[in-house]
Order: C-alpha cells, then sequence, then structure tokens
C-alpha cells in the first residue's frame, strides 16, 4: 500500500484541534495528585473552566465521552463518569461564547426521536456549536443497563447506527426553522413545510415530525470514532469529524488513507473530513521538565490496578504477568473479539517498541496507546506539523495527561507557537461548530495513494 503524499505549498495546512476533556486527566493516576481536581468532579464550573481555557486557546471543540455502566473494580482505579455529558453541555454553552461543544450518544442504547431533540435542542442554546460523536458501545454491562443481556454482534450494532444516523438527519429536517411564521393574526407556523418522516427500518420506526425546528446548524456535526472495517464504513458514509487512535506516525498514515479512500468511493469529499488522532502532550520549557512531568505522574501508577485494565484491553487474564519481563504473546487482531482500535494500538506498541509489562503499563497510563509528545512548545510544534504535513492527521483530539494543567499549558505555550508559525486560528472567524472546522480549507493538494 502507498501512503498519501503532501505537496508543500505557501499555504501552511491549517489545524484541527479540540479537547476531549476527561475526569482530571487521562493519565490514570492523575487523580492521585495531591493537587488534582477530583473534588471538583461533580462540580460545573470545573467543567465550565476546561471549556473557557479551551476557548482562549481558540480550540474548535470541548468534547465529552461517555459510558452507559461502572463496575466496583473501574471505580477503584479512578474517575470514569460523573455528570452526564448533554447535561454538562447545556450548562457549558452558557459559560463559552464560541467553542464547539461535542457529545457522544450511544446507538445502541438511544432512539432517534430522543437524539434528535436533545441535539437539536442543544444546538438552539449554544447558537449552532454542537457536534455528536456515534458509538455503538462497548461492553455487556452497559447493555444489562438498558434490559439487555448482552450487547448484540458487531455488524448489528453498526447497522443499528447508520440506520439511527439516517433518522436522527430525518428528524431534524422534518421542521424547518423558516416554517416558524409567529403571525400574531394567524398561523404559528406554516403547516404546509412541516412533515412527518414515516421511518420504518429493521431497529426504528419513527413518525415525527420532530417537536424542536430544524437547528442552527441544520445538523449537528457528525463525529464518529470507529477503527473496525464497519466502524469506518461509518465514519466514511456520514462523518465530517474522525476521532482516530494512532500510535504514531505510519500507524496515522495508513487509517487516514484508508478512511479518505472509503470517503471518496461513498462520493463524498475527503478534504471534507478532518481526522484527528487523539494526542497526549507532556509540555516543559525544557524537555528535561517535560520528561519530569512525565514520570512524576508515572510514579502515582499502582501496578496491580494497570494490570487489571490491561485485561480488560487484551481480553485474558493479566495479573500473573511479570512486571519486568517482555509482554507474553498476544492473539493476532482477526482473533480478538473486544474492541479493537485499543487492541490493534497494544500490537503496534509491543511489535515496535518490544516493552516489558513494566513498561507497557506505563505507556498506556495516559491515553492508552495514543500519540504522545514530550517535549518543548518547539518541538511539540515540530512534530504536530510533521504530522499534518505527511499526510497522518488534520488535527488532533487533544488528551491531556492531567486536567486543568495539561490543557493551560498546551493553550499558554503550544498554542502561540503554532500561531507564530501560522497553522493555528488567532481568533474565531465563525460563529457555529461547522464552521470553526470549515474555514480556512487546506489548500495543500493530496494524493490518495
Amino acid at each position: 500500500m502507498t501512503t498519501p503524499t503532501t505537496s508543500r505549498t505557501n499555504h501552511p495546512k491549517p489545524l484541527r484541534l479540540n479537547l476531549f476533556a476527561f475526569g482530571v486527566g487521562h493519565h490514570k493516576a492523575a487523580w492521585r495528585a495531591k493537587d488534582s481536581r477530583v473534588d471538583d468532579l461533580g462540580d460545573i464550573t470545573y467543567w465550565e473552566e476546561l471549556a473557557q481555557i479551551s476557548e482562549r486557546g481558540t480550540l474548535d471543540a470541548m468534547f465529552l465521552a461517555d459510558g452507559q455502566s461502572v463496575t466496583a473494580s473501574a471505580m477503584q482505579d479512578g474517575p470514569l463518569w460523573y455528570l452526564e455529558p448533554v447535561t454538562t453541555l447545556s450548562a457549558v454553552a452558557r459559560a463559552t461564547e464560541h467553542i464547539g461543544l461535542v457529545t457522544t450518544v450511544s446507538a445502541s442504547f438511544w432512539t432517534p426521536y430522543h437524539a434528535a431533540r436533545m441535539l437539536g435542542s442543544l444546538d438552539h442554546i449554544s447558537g449552532g456549536r454542537v457536534g455528536f460523536n456515534v458509538v455503538t458501545s462497548m461492553f455487556d454491562a452497559e447493555a444489562q443497563n438498558h434490559g439487555m443481556q448482552a450487547l448484540p454482534g458487531h455488524a448489528e450494532r453498526y447497522a443499528r447506527a447508520a440506520e439511527f444516523i439516517d433518522a436522527v438527519r430525518g428528524l431534524w429536517g422534518s421542521w424547518p426553522a423558516s416554517s416558524v411564521l409567529a403571525d400574531r393574526d394567524g398561523s404559528y407556523v406554516d403547516p404546509e413545510t412541516v412533515h412527518s418522516i414515516d421511518h420504518h427500518g429493521e431497529h426504528f420506526r419513527v413518525a415525527g415530525p420532530l417537536n424542536v425546528p430544524s437547528p442552527p446548524q441544520g445538523e449537528p456535526v457528525l463525529f464518529q470514532a470507529g477503527a473496525s472495517d464497519q466502524g469506518r464504513n461509518l465514519a466514511a458514509r456520514y462523518a465530517e469529524g474522525i476521532y482516530a487512535v494512532a500510535y504514531d506516525l505510519p500507524a496515522a498514515q495508513e487509517y487516514r488513507w484508508d478512511v479518505r479512500r472509503r470517503v471518496a468511493e461513498a462520493g463524498r469529499d475527503p478534504d471534507a473530513v478532518a481526522i484527528m488522532p487523539g494526542l497526549v502532550t507532556y509540555v516543559g520549557s525544557t524537555m528535561e521538565e517535560a520528561r519530569a512531568k512525565q514520570a512524576e505522574l508515572d510514579a502515582l501508577l499502582p501496578a496491580e490496578e494497570s494490570l487489571r485494565q490491561l485485561s480488560v484491553f487484551v481480553g485474558q487474564d493479566t495479573s500473573g504477568w511479570e512486571l519486568d519481563a517482555p509482554v507474553p504473546q498476544l492473539p493476532p487482531l482477526e482473533e480478538f473479539t473486544g474492541p479493537q482500535g485499543r487492541y490493534a494500538t497494544i500490537l503496534r506498541i509491543i511489535e515496535t517498541e518490544r516493552p516489558t509489562v513494566r513498561q507497557l503499563l506505563g505507556r498506556l497510563a495516559a491515553g492508552g496507546g495514543h500519540c504522545t509528545m514530550v517535549g518543548t512548545p518547539e518541538s511539540i510544534a515540530d512534530e504536530i506539523e510533521r504530522w499534518l504535513d505527511e499526510g497522518g492527521a488534520d488535527g488532533f483530539n487533544l488528551m491531556p495527561p492531567s486536567l486543568p494543567a495539561g490543557i493551560e499549558d498546551f493553550v499558554e505555550h503550544v498554542v502561540p507557537e503554532l500561531r507564530r508559525r501560522g497553522r493555528f486560528r488567532t481568533a474565531y472567524e465563525g460563529t457555529t461548530l461547522r464552521s470553526h472546522l470549515t474555514e480556512q480549507q487546506p489548500r495543500l493538494s493530496e494524493s490518495l495513494g
């Protein structure tokens, strides 16, 4: 396979950035630090503060992941979920003016009408700043909270997700905002322009119309994060932004090339889809300072709990693995039945770095194998530019190891360097999330390979 090439011109490729806000940071031991904000997770002002810092850096969006279950063992490891994302972002919308607000929606558990109504309302509340990341969910424990014994099979979940998206989009078009006349001497709405959708599919039956006028953006921006074949096809058909897992530049190039090919085959413009791998950064004024920040968090990591988490990712008991021995042989990706994105990343780390078990735990502690950059603002900007110019990314889903410190470091030190190089906006040009993602479109000529 030939990876994409990029022709350099006098117009630097612009960068897309959003904050993936998770707990008090993506490092599994971040909450254990004496100065962590773990006691503030139920305080809405904490989440508003994260969004305001990101907005100060003119980031495209703040993204909240979500899960539908929690286990006693997971709760011992640190915080997972606390406030429900749509509710949280409704408050954050009132505390910010420009930054996009992206929530996770499970097509396996939500119904199209419920999703369309809540997301459409949030788009109105925020003035058109909403995006939604469609997932199919991962664990049977989640299904058991929604009246099922187990999740449906992989192919069925993705078929349901495609139908879910079609129905949601149909609902957003069923009551055009332009039909609201508010004629005090006549009608409130022109009934000729409001219509049912009469969706009758394999997974959903939805009559419509929606009881919320169409959102300011027409449709909130759709994100997707599938790594499997079905996930990539779903993203190619629908997504405007794709969250990816890429341990290194070759992995990122391969993923981006493949997805852009699928987007083109689906009859869409690949340049209209922003592919954003996760990025963990440790920023210091010197390399030594950055490495010290990483080591400080790594030192707080309990090995036993980390091994238990690794068991989830690799689908087998790792509690007896010797910490300072090489990682035992794992089954190939095609034989693995669990979530494939994280597992593929672990296999790549093992193949590339040949780590001991202890080293693997440290590598996974922050971001679970996503790209990690440790260095100065200049060296991190250099590497970001390399990923952009060599076809590995259109932007990044920032995953700070600690919050709020990690995003403050990035906004205060890396963003100014990226701006100096003409890679990132100095101010918002538009008012909606979609406008943030489409402004200053790349003028670089790229080959699909």
